[in-house]
């Protein structure tokens, strides 16, 4: 794959790709160093998107020294038919914007995160991403032949507000940080944690190449992180070794709440044809419960 990606960008003077993190990763696990790209000219390229999936800094900062250009993440969902948030250069944003962030906020939107009580948060906690209503043109406008989904599911739980379904917080700065789902916030013995943050964290350490983390059931906390890891090709060391320093990375960088001590190395992790991670699926599978596998979430390479 690898080999193919960067043939076609020097073949066909790509000037700009657009991309999901997840097949960055896949190149970055099989050439770490990117030493098969290094054959080709790509001097045409001057800028890389990331979409679809939260882009953990480690891949970012890849990608930058890889490519040497500009790495611009962007948020938006199918619901709403355009960015929600971005780098929109024209408007004075930043073509070295802060390492994790979505971008911020695209006209005509108004983005607010509220506690599960509808307050607002403090600048950096994490909580529900939501949408102050009216929503632009371009938006949905209903769930086919199930109205009543559509008001229960987006607009009950926060009235007034689009609940995008989304966690995050947003800086001082104005960038919104998009963690997780809601559903992929783990609670931990009364702690909010998103899987995301500790994906995050397991994905810096240098042997790791992709990583899932879903919730575990645990009799006393509720819930615990489970972390499935992708290593990357050529890594040579002790499996016992390995998982002591990714615990203890989660554990500095999250903090002693996420109880994170649950880490297993696979070949392969499973993605839907965008590249997203089915993590209800393998939340089943972690936690012995039955579980579907479909057209979109086989594993696609």
């Amino acid at each position: 794959m690898q080999v193919f990606f960067f043939r076609v960008l020097s073949e066909y003077g790509v000037v700009a790709l657009f991309t999901a993190p997840t097949a960055i990763r896949a190149i970055r696990q099989q050439d770490p160093e990117a030493a098969l790209g290094k054959q080709y000219n790509l001097t045409r390229f001057r800028t890389l998107f990331v979409a679809g999936e939260r882009c953990d800094v480690d891949t970012l900062k890849w990608c930058k020294k890889i490519f040497k250009v500009p790495v611009l993440d962007h948020w938006w969902q199918t619901e709403t038919g355009s960015p929600i948030t971005a780098s929109c250069i024209g408007l004075g944003n930043s073509l070295t914007p802060p390492p994790g962030q979505t971008g911020k906020l695209v006209p005509g939107y108004n983005v607010v995160i509220l506690d599960d009580n509808k307050q607002p948060v403090k600048v950096k906690t994490l909580g529900n991403i939501v949408v102050k209503l009216p929503l632009p043109p371009g938006a949905f406008l209903g769930l086919w032949k199930n109205e009543e989904l559509y008001k229960e599911l987006y607009f009950q739980k926060f009235p007034g507000y689009y609940d995008t379904l989304d966690a995050g917080y947003m800086d001082e700065e104005g960038y919104l940080y998009v963690m997780s789902r809601v559903d992929d916030v783990i609670n931990v013995a009364g702690h909010r944690i998103s899987a995301g943050a500790i994906e995050e964290a397991v994905l810096s350490h240098m042997a790791v190449a992709d990583c899932a983390v879903v919730g575990q059931e645990d009799r006393l906390k509720g819930h615990v992180p489970f972390a499935l890891c992708v290593l990357k090709n050529g890594i040579d060391v002790e499996e016992e070794q390995l998982l002591e320093e990714i615990v203890a990375r989660v554990r500095e960088e999250i903090g002693p709440v996420a109880a994170f001590r649950k880490v297993v190395i696979v070949k392969q992790i499973p993605k839907t044809r965008s590249g997203k991670i089915p993590r209800s699926a393998l939340a089943s599978l972690v936690n012995g419960k039955p579980y579907k596998v479909t057209a979109s979430n086989r594993i696609y390479s």
